[in-house]
């Protein structure tokens, strides 16, 4: 199999037999075409690809600079691949089988204090569209925990004001219900009503909720571009995902069940979630620190 046609097929297999998200086929698709690319250049085809072939790649990668949590992915992408052109006849063995994942040690996310949420999302100027589209946008990605690649994606017939629910689609196309909080409906009813007919193209229909200035949906790119000017205006440093660890965090840290937040974040492995439960424990050691006379 040549091996271009090799990762065309692949990628046509994620999507219609593994029914992966479009971001993670882009994730796999990406990692193994690095690695193809890296095979020719040496002139190997997919039969000559060697466990110390991989080890080497890995390697050569991590020594680039590739954290360890990179290097797992990218293993996870070539497992994958490897299985696919088990699959299709065109190797007999999979020389990622016997190559163990890193260990990797979970770090504890950063995270915003509300203090801190509040002055970000009152710094957004409301004297145009587009800064009641961002504060409706980023109060919703805060009151629901949302991950980016979700709020880009949420459309109006997902988002029930009435009821203060909204249907996300997360990971692997699994739904969940999440409510809303009283100001992100405010900030939505606001945006809906006399901000998004400024986004909105006649010849260009879009059931996205948060437009861009193009009538399209707005993009992860787009969003983490706003966030980020944003965020330096409030001055403050952070990441559009350090809302969804704030979320988190400060549900627990006000007394919420842990299995709850786990419902809400969209988790399937509540071993995930519990890495906020660290976190409330080094909000409590700052606290210690702070007041205790012994601290």
């Amino acid at each position: 199999m040549p091996m271009e046609k090799g990762i065309k097929d692949f990628t046509a297999y994620l999507a219609a037999e593994r029914r992966l998200s479009r971001q993670t086929i882009e994730t796999y698709v990406r990692d193994c075409r690095s690695f193809v690319s890296s095979c020719k250049s040496e002139g190997l085809d997919y039969a000559a690809v060697s466990p110390h072939h991989i080890i080497q790649y890995l390697i050569d990668r991590q020594l680039k600079g590739a954290s360890q949590r990179t290097i797992a992915k990218t293993l996870s992408s070539m497992r994958s691949f490897f299985r696919f052109l088990q699959l299709e006849k065109v190797r007999e063995d999979d020389p990622t089988e016997l190559l163990d994942m890193p260990k990797l040690v979970r770090s504890i996310p950063e995270v915003l204090s509300e203090e801190d949420v509040d002055r970000f999302l009152n710094s957004i100027p409301l004297n145009h569209p587009v800064g009641l589209r961002d504060r409706a946008m980023f109060e919703m990605i805060y009151s629901c925990g949302l991950r980016i690649s979700e709020a880009a994606t949420v459309r109006l017939s997902q988002v029930f004001l009435a009821e203060g629910i909204v249907r996300i689609t997360g990971k692997g196309s699994k739904e969940r219900i999440v409510p809303l909080g009283e100001l992100s409906i405010h900030w939505i009813r606001q945006y809906l009503s006399t901000g998004r007919i400024f986004f909105e193209k006649r010849d260009i229909p879009c059931e996205k909720l948060f437009l861009s200035q193009r009538g399209s949906g707005l993009s992860r790119k787009s969003i983490w571009k706003r966030f980020k000017l944003l965020s330096q205006g409030a001055g403050i440093e952070a990441k559009v995902h350090t809302l969804r660890h704030s979320f988190a965090t400060h549900l627990l840290q006000g007394g919420a069940d842990l299995r709850a937040v786990q419902e809400l974040l969209g988790h399937a492995d509540i071993g995930t979630t519990q890495i906020y439960t660290h976190l409330d424990k080094e909000h409590l050691k700052a606290y210690h620190a702070q007041f205790h006379p012994r601290g």
